[in-house]
């Protein structure tokens, strides 16, 4: 038995997730994780390395690895993408100035041969926000329908008002168990 079939045994007894949470600085990723996990969001500060939370969802472990995304930090994403089962990519709708530079980092990093087979969830944030771009102006804007290597999906919602996170985890979690553990 090959050493990439005993971590997926592993795996399948422990249904565990590995997930990273990216996308550019002041997207509100970390605002995400801390209203997923139940926390107050009256204070985030920007995120200047990373963030781990670990939550237990449907029956499965999800690790949830929340990585700054100042443009000084984005070249160490890469030091975070082994063993990822799922990517959480986080979009500032409101920032229409930036989201060409936002679907640059996003098709760069799905380049990644580690992140190969990770399902890709994009969150379009900030919704509450008067003038923030619609889930299909993203999935447009980010030119998202050229990405046929990764299973995807696109929500839009609101880290503030809590809209969408959960079907947006749902979707995540269904999609990476679906080729994780097929046969579990």
């Amino acid at each position: 038995m090959g050493l990439l079939s005993i971590i997926r045994k592993l795996r399948e007894k422990e249904k565990e997730m590995r997930i990273l949470v990216l996308g550019l600085d002041n997207a509100g990723k970390t605002t995400i994780m801390k209203r997923m996990n139940g926390e107050s969001i009256d204070t985030v500060s920007p995120t200047l390395g990373f963030n781990i939370t670990t939550l237990d969802f449907d029956g499965y472990k999800l690790n949830f690895w929340d990585v700054g995304g100042q443009r000084t930090i984005r070249p160490y994403w890469r030091n975070y993408f082994e063993q990822t089962d799922g990517i959480i990519w986080v979009v500032d709708s409101a920032d229409r100035e930036r989201m060409a530079d936002c679907a640059l980092e996003l098709s760069s990093l799905l380049k990644e041969d580690r992140l190969a087979g990770a399902s890709l969830l994009v969150l379009a944030n900030k919704q509450d926000i008067a003038g923030a771009l619609s889930e299909s102006e993203i999935q447009s804007a980010m030119q998202l329908d050229q990405h046929v290597t990764h299973h995807w999906a696109i929500k839009a919602c609101s880290a503030v008002t809590g809209e969408n996170l959960l079907d947006g985890l749902q979707w995540l979690v269904k999609d990476v168990a679906a080729h994780i553990y097929m046969f579990a």
